[in-house]
């Protein structure tokens, strides 16, 4: 299973590594803008999970707030 996984890896690393050095600056200059733009994505998504996920414990511990431990 691991070893399917590290062939797939090196593979995909390989292939783009021949697409990167065969492409002349401004392909190179694109992926590197759209490589940009999905980390800016993710960055943005984890953001916004974050605040949700602190809007949930935040109500949880509101609700919980009025509980006597036992």
């Amino acid at each position: 299973m691991f070893l399917a996984l590290y062939v797939g890896a090196q593979t995909l690393v390989a292939d783009l590594r021949g697409k990167l050095s065969r492409e002349d600056g401004a392909v190179a200059t694109e992926y590197a803008l759209l490589l940009v733009l999905i980390a800016l994505a993710i960055i943005g998504a984890a953001i916004l999970l974050g605040a949700a996920i602190a809007n949930v414990f935040t109500r949880g511990a509101t609700t919980l707030g009025g509980v006597a431990p036992s």
